[in-house]
């Protein structure tokens, strides 16, 4: 068997790869990391589920062989939102954390994410330790060390317990709920089946905003649809904040860490403008400063505010746990992705789709302005940006040097009319135009398929580039 870390921990087809026997050996190789790294006798770690089918199970199986290993695992209750559990960690001092979550892909996949002590996703130099010890291990045939559920209760080494109440006043300290309350939003909140629901409403629930809920039920198949924000699946999202005459729909994806908005009008708010709205308000209505870090598949309406700022920009491959790395070594404002993770300055280094949706209905309100309206300003201010991502199914595995090789060598002189000013392989290849258009090509770290990223000026130099992208990549 072979287990593999993508850009932010292992994910399976369930009864497949992703089994009971497969995760306990994943689970006794970190438990081998944190007792190696550990400087306690009784190093702690938490584990946390979303609300996918057997997730409940395969966290008390974790909990069992960190037990087996000596280790007080601090099992969640009930399913919590991948941020909560990443909080709790740094809220207890714990040595690590263990979420079992497969994030925004389909229903027939599981997977674990796995958590440093600083309560963000773990490095990836941690991941690869941990993947040493599963192969040593597995080398020697060394099974995992389990214990009884019961004996381990009893022991003390598995400890139920609630994350909510002690995020929920972390979350607190960063949002003004004050001004919040002072719009008297109607708002729909949408968790798309999975763990981030009743968060915002819990956090609103003093405020004089009325909030209707959505999808919010326990549904392990998340009703057959990808539990992703983005505008696909988010047309029930629409219908509600019609039916509802609300101001503001907020969509967070399997396991809370990502976020998707829609204006009153149902129009969708993707990330782009989420992370550039939040950056210009805590700029220029809070007056923060710091360093922004995004990744390359990320708007660059965010690097024209960052320079009208004359704020540093650093742009990094995908995945959070390179923002995390800013975040943890410098005086980070704000750090975002385009799937919609996003965190800033007094966070945890973790994407949190309940924290951005919060300050999403804050930046409204104190606006005393429909979204819409803030989306159109910001167009004009940092814009014109069309944007788009198209996922080409891959016939046949793809080695990632060989097809960045190849896209560097066969690198157009110009597209669409206009002169490629810059080729990238930070992260697959990268082709920034003399327009400020740019197109991104790289394979998934998750999934199957390869990622074709265009953002453009106009619709026509949209298409051109994920045409060409869509070809090449084909």
């Amino acid at each position: 068997m072979t287990i593999k870390f993508g850009t932010d921990g292992w994910r399976a087809v369930i009864s497949d790869t992703f089994t009971f026997a497969n995760l306990r050996l994943v689970a006794q190789a970190i438990a081998d990391y944190v007792l190696e790294e550990s400087e306690s006798e009784q190093p702690e770690v938490v584990l946390g589920f979303d609300t996918r089918f057997l997730s409940d199970r395969y966290a008390a199986e974790a909990a069992r062989v960190m037990a087996g290993n000596g280790i007080v695992a601090h099992l969640t209750r009930a399913d919590a939102p991948t941020p909560a559990i990443s909080y709790a960690v740094l809220h207890k001092q714990a040595a690590a954390g263990v979420m079992i979550t497969a994030s925004h892909n389909p229903p027939r996949y599981n997977g674990l994410k796995l958590k440093a002590a600083f309560g963000g996703a773990a490095l990836p130099e941690q991941a690869d330790r941990v993947e040493i010890h599963l192969m040593r291990n597995q080398e020697i045939s060394h099974g995992p060390n389990v214990m009884d559920y019961q004996a381990a209760l009893d022991r003390g080494l598995i400890q139920r317990f609630d994350p909510a109440w002690a995020y929920y006043e972390h979350l607190g300290r960063l949002i003004d709920l004050d001004v919040i309350s002072d719009g008297e939003l109607r708002l729909v909140t949408d968790a798309m089946y999975g763990s981030g629901r009743k968060c915002i409403a819990d956090m609103l629930a003093r405020t004089r905003c009325r909030v209707h809920q959505i999808r919010g039920e326990m549904n392990p198949g998340f009703g057959g649809i990808h539990p992703e924000p983005i505008a696909l699946y988010l047309s029930a999202l629409g219908a509600s904040i019609q039916s509802y005459h609300a101001d503001i729909g907020l969509a967070t994806d399997g396991d809370g860490d990502r976020l998707g908005a829609m204006d009153a009008n149902g129009h969708f708010v993707d990330p782009h403008h989420i992370f550039a709205l939040t950056l210009r308000y805590l700029v220029e209505t809070r007056g923060w400063r710091g360093k922004v870090v995004k990744s390359l598949s990320t708007t660059r309406m965010v690097d024209r505010l960052a320079k009208k700022y004359d704020l540093p920009l650093v742009e990094t491959p995908v995945g959070f746990n390179h923002i995390a790395d800013h975040m943890l070594n410098g005086d980070v404002l704000i750090g975002g992705e385009e799937s919609g993770g996003l965190s800033i300055q007094g966070h945890i280094p973790e994407g949190d789709g309940v924290l951005m949706g919060l300050l999403m209905l804050e930046i409204v309100s104190a606006a005393g302005a429909p979204l819409h309206e803030l989306v159109d300003d910001l167009q004009a201010d940092a814009g014109p940006a069309r944007y788009a991502r198209r996922d080409v199914p891959l016939r046949r595995p793809i080695a990632k040097a060989q097809m960045v090789a190849r896209l560097m060598d066969e690198a157009p002189a110009s597209l669409g009319g206009e002169t490629v000013l810059n080729v990238d392989p930070l992260d697959g290849v990268k082709y920034v135009l003399a327009d400020d258009s740019w197109l991104l090509i790289r394979p998934s770290g998750t999934e199957p398929v390869l990622r074709v990223y265009a953002e453009a000026r106009d619709e026509e130099m949209l298409g051109t580039l994920l045409a060409y992208g869509e070809d090449v990549a084909g």
